[in-house]
């Protein structure tokens, strides 16, 4: 990456600034600005995020707000209500007092003397969520929005369900905001009250977890905040972004197809980070092509960025498995509108293990299916971070436990571009089961790459909202869609299904053990195929501002590991994710985040699923020493979910504040 100090604007930088709502709430900024912005005021770029503006993601941060100011933009990096430095309390995400807060933000800005009156908006996850949920409420200064790693869907594809199927990132992202709800302001920041602050925060952020379980099903919690429920409300421009190894990549797809105003959609290789940090490589000059955006639409400049194809995407080439990649071979590819009509179907039937092309005659017959729970300890994360080994592993330790169909080496190269669908007519002998499906690269070597795959609860067959229970041996025709995928297979590469009905601890099994019958006669496969073309698509090398200085103290360590206790028949999969001890060296600061996870389960017994979270934060100034530990304990029976989670913070060494919770929430066909 190439580090850029020379602009063609000088940058003024304000570590600190109060911005009050209209109950009187404080919330704390940052911001970058051209110093000529008095004079002459420029547009503003907001990203609001509860992610810490002074010691979370300072680094990145400053890779940047500053490149865009430096450009000729007002950079605004804003800490959500009860997060980083801001007064109030964070009770959840995406609340509407949230969004409310962010319309005030905006008007705020377009108050201020180094403003012109146009507003834009980035933001990778959260902010790339409540981009599109504050565009949604339309507020006449915000002109366009770019986000990242962002979804439309909260309930059909967020971190916490897929297909009605529970995620075990649910258990994972609600620990992560535990964590990071229990952690104090800065007193340089907010001086003499921090302890105040703290101490409410503590006091009331609460166990997010017990409210996700509270709500199995799609319903008005969920539909708040998804804009797929009315597309129209977003009428400005949009640049929806995201990459293959990301778990949101599945809404660029949906928000080209249903938005009705300018948009881009542009998908990589990476995992969830920003394209100029992007990994797996090749990272690109994201900022370069947020310029051209953000001159088009906030400065009015033509800058040809709608001259390009709605859709820019990275076609990956065939790589053996891995649980990480520096790089991912491919190519870019484009497609001028979406849905596009260069992607054509091409159906195989499921025959008795294989795959077979649609005009083979398939007797009709049944296949039966029953996955032991280590179907999954290989499945990788939901969301993958590159910040550990977070991919699927080789899918052949996954296979033992799956019904396999796989076609016969292929005659020539097969491209795949959009979400393939499996077809299924099965019948299963408990009232609730799962399905997990797979797609896969077979190489000649028998080495298995997971392309894909998609997961549905049976349960939710017809109705998210409204789902209901299987009749035992009834066969039901269900529709599986896999997540949106670019895949070059080469010739003499064949193309595997696997299906399971657990994939733990990816998904959280289903109460027990469940029996299915595939009824292959009338079960079919349907890849969305691209013709290949000769494409010259480039993007200019990426390209930051430069970041203040992190000196690490003590080494991380992050790493995964599968362990297996054949005396006790228990297997663990144990995630580490230490970041280690280090120093913000321009606000001295000593940073300590670890974080540790164990998701186990014992024999095939479905009940005995656990997931266990510890997270150990710390900040140490001079004498100000503070540091929490949050511990969540989520495990089941047949009937109910069993939550238990403590929360103890410590100042100077001495414990100051402990809280317990024990909630038993009922499953509800989960």
């Amino acid at each position: 990456m190439k580090i850029v100090s020379d602009f063609p604007h000088r940058i003024r930088h304000i570590e600190h600034l109060w911005i009050a709502m209209p109950d009187g709430i404080r919330l704390a900024a940052r911001i970058w600005m051209p110093e000529s912005a008095e004079a002459s005021p420029v547009p503003a770029i907001l990203e609001y995020i509860p992610y810490r503006k002074r010691d979370g993601v300072r680094l990145r941060d400053e890779t940047m707000h500053p490149y865009f100011a430096g450009h000729g933009y007002a950079c605004i990096r804003v800490d959500i209500r009860g997060s980083g430095d801001s007064e109030g309390v964070l009770c959840d995400e995406y609340l509407q007092q949230e969004l409310n807060d962010g319309v005030a933000v905006i008007k705020w800005l377009v108050q201020q003397s180094w403003c012109n009156g146009n507003v834009g908006m980035i933001g990778i996850s959260w902010g790339g969520f409540n981009g599109l949920q504050i565009a949604a409420m339309q507020p006449p200064a915000l002109k366009a929005v770019v986000s990242v790693c962002s979804t439309d869907d909260r309930y059909a594809d967020d971190v916490h369900y897929m297909g009605g199927c529970l995620l075990g990132d649910n258990l994972s992202w609600a620990s992560t905001m535990f964590a990071y709800n229990s952690l104090p302001p800065d007193p340089a920041i907010v001086g003499g009250k921090w302890r105040d602050m703290w101490f409410e925060r503590l006091q009331g952020s609460g166990l997010w977890l017990e409210i996700w379980l509270q709500h199995q099903h799609r319903g008005e919690y969920w539909r708040h905040g998804s804009i797929c429920e009315d597309y129209s409300r977003v009428n400005i421009p949009v640049m929806a972004v995201s990459g293959w190894a990301d778990g949101y990549s599945n809404a660029v797809f949906r928000l080209l197809a249903n938005l009705s105003g300018p948009r881009l959609g542009l998908i990589g290789p990476w995992s969830h980070k920003y394209p100029h940090l992007g990994v797996p490589g090749p990272a690109i000059g994201f900022l370069q092509e947020c310029l051209r955006w953000w001159d088009k639409w906030l400065k009015n400049q033509e800058t040809d960025i709608m001259g390009e194809p709605m859709l820019r995407a990275w076609m990956l080439d065939s790589m053996p498995p891995s649980t990480f990649y520096h790089q991912r071979y491919g190519r870019w590819i484009s497609e001028s509108c979406w849905p596009s009509p260069n992607i054509m179907p091409r159906i195989y039937k499921l025959d008795e293990y294989r795959l077979v092309d649609e005009d083979n005659n398939v007797a009709a017959h049944a296949l039966t299916l029953q996955s032991p729970l280590s179907n999954g300890l290989f499945a990788g994360k939901w969301c993958s971070y590159s910040a550990t080994p977070d991919l699927p592993h080789d899918q052949r330790e996954e296979d033992g436990g799956a019904l396999l169909f796989t076609t016969t080496p292929l005659l020539e190269t097969l491209e795949i571009l959009g979400a393939p669908v499996l077809e299924l007519e099965l019948s299963a002998n408990r009232p609730v089961a799962m399905i997990a499906v797979r797609l896969s690269d077979m190489r000649p070597d028998n080495k298995v790459t997971r392309i894909t795959y998609g997961m549905l609860n049976l349960t939710h067959r017809d109705s998210h909202a409204d789902p209901s229970s299987l009749q035992p041996d009834k066969v039901y025709p269900v529709r599986v869609q896999l997540n949106d995928v670019a895949q070059s297979l080469p010739k003499g590469h064949r193309i595997r299904i696997a299906i399971s009905s657990s994939y733990f601890p990816l998904a959280w099994p289903p109460p027990q053990s469940a029996q299915l019958k595939i009824h292959i006669g009338s079960s079919r496969l349907i890849l969305p195929v691209r013709t290949p073309r000769e494409e010259c698509i480039n993007f200019p090398d990426a390209e930051a501002s430069v970041s203040s200085q992190q000196r690490q103290i003590k080494e991380g360590h992050h790493n995964w590991r599968v362990i297996r206790e054949l005396d006790q028949d228990i297997s663990t999969l144990e995630v580490i994710n230490d970041n280690g001890l280090y120093q913000l060296e321009d606000i001295d600061l000593k940073v300590q985040r670890k974080t540790e996870e164990w998701y186990s389960y014992q024999g095939d017994d479905f009940s005995s699923a656990k997931g266990e979270t510890l997270w150990t934060r710390s900040f140490e100034r001079g004498d100000w020493q503070v540091k929490t530990i949050t511990r969540t304990v989520l495990r089941c029976d047949e009937n109910y979910f069993y939550l238990d989670a403590e929360l103890d913070a410590y100042e100077a060494g001495k414990r100051v504040f402990s809280k317990n919770w024990n909630r038993r929430i009922r499953r509800k066909l989960v």
